[in-house]
């Protein structure tokens, strides 16, 4: 049987790869899991410059997830060629940097950065807040992320992944928009907006109030909407949210996912990515598939 997955002449040895944000660039996991078991890894996100991120509390679990207000904490771009590029480099597996900024013009200076850096594919976060726009998060506007897609496509030559956020009233307008734009491909979904209140404390649990709900709480909204986007687009698919055994992952995939990402469950079991690929292994032996590739959208 065979796992491997062409995402846009990117070669995959399977289909799982880490969610960003939840698996660093690789170091701190390097000690539990096998890097060369790992379809890729997505990086956390890369500024143009160190972001300090959010006031403390920054997580906080809730039923079946958890909320965090990181704020795309990084080191910035320079550190991170030097540093976690090099380690990356030293595992067989693909390199995705995650990659935000505050201004079109701040996406731009990261992906010129990493022209000529050993790095696979670029993720294209548009969760940041735009400056310029009083706030507005790029991924909730159909034209400001088509914007920012343009603009990253037309200043590198790699493959260029945008990550949709699930905070939308269209996730399909959404979705349509980027590709028109010249997305490669697509990561669906980020996290769902939500808080918690302390009711000693009678305040919010997070510093920053607000924070993103991941974890399997979320997995129904993101395999609906990845469901509705496969129907409508063209290009591939990354599905991710909640995702934390082989079923769930299959799940994507019939859903129209050519790969997937886990995120949350990291925290809670490093190695669940090799896991999840022995089972989709056998779900493929199970059902008769003989590629991966025979079963993306089947439920369709």
């Amino acid at each position: 049987m065979n796992m491997k997955v062409d995402l846009c002449g990117v070669t995959l040895n399977n289909p799982v790869m880490t969610a960003s944000g939840t698996f660093g660039s690789g170091a701190e996991y390097s000690e539990f899991v096998d890097l060369n078991k790992l379809g890729g890894v997505v990086t956390k996100g890369v500024a143009n410059v160190p972001w300090p991120g959010n006031p403390t509390p920054r997580v906080t679990e809730t039923a079946s997830g958890m909320l965090n207000a990181i704020g795309l904490q990084n080191p910035g771009i320079d550190l991170f060629c030097k540093r976690d590029i090099p380690f990356l480099k030293q595992y067989d597996t693909k390199i995705i940097v995650n990659v935000c900024g505050k201004s079109t013009e701040d996406y731009c200076e990261v992906v010129e950065r990493l022209a000529d850096q050993p790095v696979d594919m670029l993720e294209i976060n548009l969760s940041c807040p735009n400056v310029k726009e009083g706030g507005l998060v790029f991924g909730t506007c159909p034209d400001s992320a088509a914007e920012v897609v343009k603009a990253v496509k037309s200043n590198t030559s790699k493959m260029v992944i945008t990550k949709l956020s699930p905070n939308v009233t269209d996730i399909v307008a959404m979705a349509q928009a980027v590709e028109a734009a010249g997305t490669d491909a697509i990561s669906l979904i980020n996290t769902l907006i939500g808080m918690k209140i302390d009711i000693d404390r009678q305040k919010p649990v997070l510093g920053n109030v607000i924070g993103g709900l991941s974890g399997p709480a979320v997995r129904p909204v993101a395999v609906r909407m990845c469901y509705q986007v496969a129907q409508n687009v063209h290009v591939p698919i990354i599905g991710m949210g909640g995702i934390m055994t082989a079923e769930d992952a299959i799940e994507f995939f019939l859903a129209g996912a050519s790969a997937v990402a886990v995120g949350t469950v990291n925290f809670t079991n490093p190695c669940i990515a090799e896991t999840i690929s022995h089972g989709i292994l056998e779900y493929m032996d199970k059902h008769g598939i003989k590629k991966l590739k025979d079963m993306i959208g089947l439920a369709l």
